[in-house]
């Protein structure tokens, strides 16, 4: 399967086990994870990061991104199992 089979180049969202979920969540949810996790970041670029990891789990979840891979980090997977959605 390809991206493009999941969501064609002109739809932007899809119904993922009743949640919307936007094309970009996953790649977003990486972009924040790192810099969540980078020790360089400032506590307001944490801050921003994790709100936006809070805010797209219910998407991550319903996408079953979880159920797949798992985080290595011991306080991100804190921060997206499923108790925090």
């Amino acid at each position: 399967m390809r991206a493009e089979d999941v969501l064609p180049d002109q739809q932007n969202q899809g119904q993922f086990n009743g949640v919307t979920v936007r094309k970009g969540t996953v790649g977003a949810f990486l972009a924040n994870a790192r810099l969540w996790l980078d020790d360089t970041s400032s506590s307001a670029e944490k801050a921003i990061a994790e709100r936006d990891i809070l805010d797209a789990l219910p998407a991550l979840h319903a996408l079953g991104l979880f159920d797949i891979v798992q985080v290595r980090d011991a306080a991100l997977r804190e921060l997206v199992s499923p108790s925090a959605a």
